[in-house]
């Protein structure tokens, strides 16, 4: 009944729904590990972000080699800030809007070198590919605390005098000619003494993990779908296969019983003979007298 499973064209139709199905699974797998690192994300945000500040003494290593466990985790520290090589990050949305971010790095009382994100600026209107005015960093010894941050990659891209493309510390440390601890930089959370215009603060993140397992879940459910699909279409084509067959012997039948029975001739009624006339009846009376 499902022989024709095997022919060319239904091969090809199981191929290519188990393709399909395939790329179901992996975008399902996909969206499943983007939730999962969601997930993480969120777990350092509800672990850390509100944390009591750690002294630096106690998480100096955590800015030349990066934690990912220990991201958001607030890092108190004093030095002061080298103003002169206080730069301007490009391309850095915030809540939809387009602008900067003010990087500068904090010298601490041990050599150590910070670097640290003051904030976000918006895009200036008096000259294009930079901000009007960049709010100054207090001068003298300020005691920061800072919310660590990874280190960007390099993007590939340049950027003017006084800009950064990223917040790369390697290519930073190589324009101020000192060095920078590597692995993570700070966001600004709080300074004391606290100017009285600074650059916005970022928000907290966000702990949404958001649709992904939705997603993933709609996908795996594609491709159970494909197989559903394809199955319904072999039963219907094995139905159409055997109403056609049932056709056929049905037909075959009828011809049979026609020959073996073949339908009855009718008996030819006889001709009535015609009545006869009055001249008929005059020409016999005539030949019985001689004339």
């Amino acid at each position: 009944m499902y022989r024709f499973l095997l022919s060319g064209r239904w091969l090809g139709w199981f191929a290519l729904t188990a393709l399909l199905s395939v790329a179901c699974s992996s975008l399902g797998m996909w969206q499943l590990d983007r939730r999962d690192a969601i997930r993480e994300d969120i777990g350092n945000v509800v672990n850390n972000y509100d944390a009591a500040p750690v002294p630096f003494e106690d998480a100096a290593g955590l800015f030349e080699d990066y934690d990912p466990a220990k991201e958001w985790l607030p890092v108190s520290m004093t030095g002061v800030y080298d103003t002169e090589n206080q730069r301007i990050v490009r391309n850095r949305p915030l809540s939809g809007r387009a602008g900067y971010e003010v990087v500068v790095p904090l010298k601490l009382s041990d050599g150590t070198a910070v670097v640290i994100n003051r904030g976000w600026l918006p895009i200036g209107n008096d000259e294009a590919g930079k901000p009007d005015a960049v709010p100054a960093a207090p001068g003298g010894e300020v005691t920061v605390v800072a919310r660590i941050k990874p280190a960007e990659p390099d993007v590939s891209r340049g950027a003017p005098e006084g800009q950064l493309a990223s917040i790369n510390l390697s290519q930073y440390q190589d324009e101020v000619g000192y060095e920078l601890e590597q692995g993570a930089y700070g966001l600004m959370a709080s300074e004391d003494p606290r100017p009285d215009i600074v650059p916005e603060a970022a928000p907290k993140p966000s702990v949404d993990e958001g649709p992904h397992l939705s997603y993933a879940m709609q996908w795996f459910a594609f491709g159970v779908m494909l197989f559903v699909g394809l199955g319904y279409a072999a039963r219907q084509e094995a139905l159409n296969l055997r109403y056609g067959d049932e056709d056929e012997w049905e037909e075959e039948d009828d011809d049979e019983m026609i020959a073996a029975h073949p339908a009855p001739s009718r008996p030819r009624r006889p001709r009535r003979q015609r009545g006869s006339t009055q001249e008929d009846e005059e020409d016999a009376l005539l030949d019985a007298q001689g004339y």
